[in-house]
């Protein structure tokens, strides 16, 4: 990812992979493709990225995990918890509050 998209990232990461895994659980690579495909390529994140944040909503409740052997491969699926589904809600307002006042002083 080059400096200025690190940059936009830098913040929201959390909301993004929230919201990636509020509709279903999945493991970390297919929450990576889906930030990738969803973002048209503009959120291209690696392992060193997905993973330690993932890792760290967990520490702090937001997420839970637990191995699956689906497919025959061992993979650590993620899922929200209830605090999960708060926090990306109290997230999503506040985005939703920047993005209008963005547009308000940018669009006119």
């Amino acid at each position: 990812m080059s400096g200025m998209k690190a940059a936009w990232l830098k913040g929201h990461l959390d909301l993004l992979l929230l919201t990636m895994l509020r509709d279903r659980p999945a493991h970390g690579y297919a929450v990576a493709e889906s930030l990738r495909t969803g973002s048209d390529g503009v959120f291209d994140l690696g392992e060193g990225t997905i993973y330690p944040a993932l890792h760290r909503l967990e520490r702090v409740g937001l997420l839970t995990s637990a191995w699956s052997d689906e497919s025959g491969r061992r993979r650590r699926v993620y899922r929200l918890t209830a605090a999960g589904r708060r926090e990306l809600a109290a997230q999503t307002h506040t985005w939703r509050l920047f993005a209008r006042a963005v547009d308000a002083v940018t669009v006119s």
